[in-house]
């Protein structure tokens, strides 16, 4: 969405991070708690599909911007592959947290997930341009 310039997928992590307490002043938590917290709540899809999707928001070679703080091996820019959930560990970063901010005050509608137990944000506030600065490529997941 242009409003965000994020994806389903990419807001759906954000929103999980957040709604979890993993700002960055507080301890990493394995990327595999975050991946179960996504797909069981608001993303009904694949768990390599959500990971992948986290780990590029958490390579300084693919955002201008990381909107992850990610703690591990999470690639490298020769084409290394980032190592298994179960080893690396996340928290939103601090721009991030911009584009959370103002979530509870109401600023953005909220839609029933896929099984209509939880509710998840249409579009996260966005404090700042996430479009201009990270853009976008890709037709569905940003891998």
């Amino acid at each position: 969405d242009v409003r965000d310039g994020l994806k389903p997928v990419h807001r759906r992590i954000l929103y999980a991070m957040s709604e979890l307490g993993m700002s960055p002043d507080k301890p990493y938590k394995k990327s595999a708690r975050i991946v179960g917290e996504v797909i069981g709540k608001y993303h009904p899809h694949g768990d390599t599909a959500v990971y992948d999707t986290m780990v590029r928001m958490a390579q300084d070679f693919s955002l201008r911007y990381m909107l992850v703080d990610g703690h591990g091996n999470f690639g490298s820019v020769d084409g290394d592959m980032a190592a298994a959930m179960r080893y690396t560990e996340a928290r939103l970063s601090k721009i991030a947290m911009e584009m959370l901010r103002d979530l509870n005050k109401e600023t953005v509608d909220f839609m029933p997930n896929y099984d209509g137990e939880e509710n998840e944000p249409v579009v996260l506030p966005a404090r700042y341009p996430n479009l201009l600065v990270n853009g976008v490529g890709g037709i569905a997941v940003g891998m």
